[in-house]
């Protein structure tokens, strides 16, 4: 069976990315596909799937398509769509970012939801509901991942814990709350919920004839698209953390006990016998983007030394309002006053959101969470070095290699897991 392999596929906000995956964990095939190729309406579910047609045909024309033995899916968190029996659309999908304007809906949430639940907020997986719950002969309202999953077992009901999160599952007793039906959402469109990794169901026989993949591949169940980034890097250990250095900074750190902190912005994923803790931050990537292209980040960085503090107090926003690690829709910006070189500004910057992700581990580890033990980085940030010493100095921990940045490497994990329970690997 060694010769076995799992696939794990990343639906991502601009495209679709799978990986073929060794039991070893060795990565031996991936490929990617824009949905830009497909269409110009990135909610509308026919653009996904035909991304991910095209990302799992470049793959599978790359290896002995009769070793694979499971699959599963990840997805933006927070993106929904309601579906018929049959699982076929009922209406664009409201995507991660899209926020519900009905107040009504949002004081409904607000009045019945616990405070430490993700559902509130308008872009909240349970306001989409509401929103959508309306539409003719739904039979589900799901997530992102479950439909793609859907695509290739045939079941359009059933959903992760960590999807289901933010639509108001309570991960801590396991069950769709009692609450959610109070808020006016229909609580039958809820779609069952099984922890990440689980085996729902096989291909059909029209997907498995469409791949030319064996009918018994096991389709397990997925996560958000965070959380997969997070498994892929290989983080294991409670106190492992992962930073995200992209358009935003993003913490998420491996927790032997959840954390829910709505007044920092901070909630908790399920992850096997463990928890991932952590919350987004507005400063990160599109803040330096704002007054620097890449190429010029690059070659200040080259005249900064790490070593040498500039002395300014920054913390870089590119607009009022903060998630984490401090909530404060009210915070300003801080960004004063800026030197005439160029260099200090950026070392400045950099420095300022080397803080912030030393203040959110320290905030996690206030409320319970494990101290931060190690580090691995993620996202275009992660490539440059005098950064990463600026934030190694602030940490004080070891800065560790992630095995993988492709969110689709840590589905494929949850894809072998789930062959494993099944008896495929």
């Amino acid at each position: 069976m060694n010769s076995a392999l799992a696939l794990g596929i990343d639906v991502g906000t601009s495209g679709a990315r799978v990986v073929a995956m060794a039991p070893d964990f060795s990565i031996v095939a991936q490929a990617s596909a824009a949905m830009s190729d497909f269409g110009d309406d990135w909610r509308d579910p026919a653009v996904w799937w035909q991304a991910v047609e095209h990302a799992l045909d470049r793959v599978l024309a790359g290896i002995d398509r009769t070793r694979v033995r499971a699959l599963a899916v990840d997805g933006t968190s927070g993106t929904v769509l309601p579906v018929d029996r049959d699982g076929a659309p009922l209406a664009a999908a409201l995507m991660y970012n899209d926020p519900v304007g009905d107040a009504a809906m949002l004081a409904a949430i607000k009045a019945h939801a616990p405070a430490e639940s993700a559902a509130h907020g308008a872009t909240s997986g349970l306001a989409k509901l509401m929103q959508v719950q309306s539409a003719a002969k739904a039979s589900h309202v799901l997530h992102q991942a479950d439909w793609i999953a859907g695509r290739f077992s045939g079941r359009f009901d059933v959903s992760d814990e960590n999807n289901a999160l933010k639509t108001g599952y309570d991960p801590v007793a396991r069950r769709w709350p009692d609450w959610i039906a109070r808020t006016g959402a229909d609580a039958s469109l809820l779609p069952q919920v099984v922890p990440p990794g689980t085996p729902t169901g096989t291909l059909t026989s029209a997907v498995a004839e469409r791949f030319g993949l064996p009918r018994e591949v096991v389709v397990v169940s997925g996560t958000t698209d965070g959380c997969a980034s997070f498994l892929a890097t290989g983080a294991t250990e409670p106190g492992d953390g992962v930073t995200a250095l992209g358009s935003s900074l993003t913490i998420k750190l491996l927790s032997d006990a959840p954390v829910f902190a709505p007044q920092y912005g901070i909630y908790s994923h399920r992850v096997g016998s463990g928890w991932l803790a952590g919350g987004a931050s507005n400063t990160g990537g599109k803040v330096l983007a704002q007054f620097f292209t890449g190429d010029r980040i690059a070659e200040l960085s080259e005249t900064i030394d790490p070593a040498v503090s500039t002395g300014l107090d920054y913390y870089p926003l590119l607009a009022k309002g903060e998630r984490f690690p401090i909530a404060d829709p009210q915070m300003q910006p801080r960004l004063a006053p800026r030197p005439e070189n160029d260099a200090t500004f950026l070392a400045g910057m950099l420095e300022g959101i080397a803080g912030i992700e030393a203040l959110a581990y320290a905030r996690l580890a206030e409320l319970g969470a494990p101290k931060l033990r190690s580090v691995r980085s993620v996202g275009g940030g992660a490539k440059n070095p005098v950064w990463r010493a600026m934030r190694q100095a602030r940490l004080g921990v070891p800065m560790l290699a992630a095995l993988s940045e492709e969110a689709a490497a840590g589905t494929a994990r949850l894809a072998l897991a789930g062959g494993r329970d099944a008896g495929v690997f």
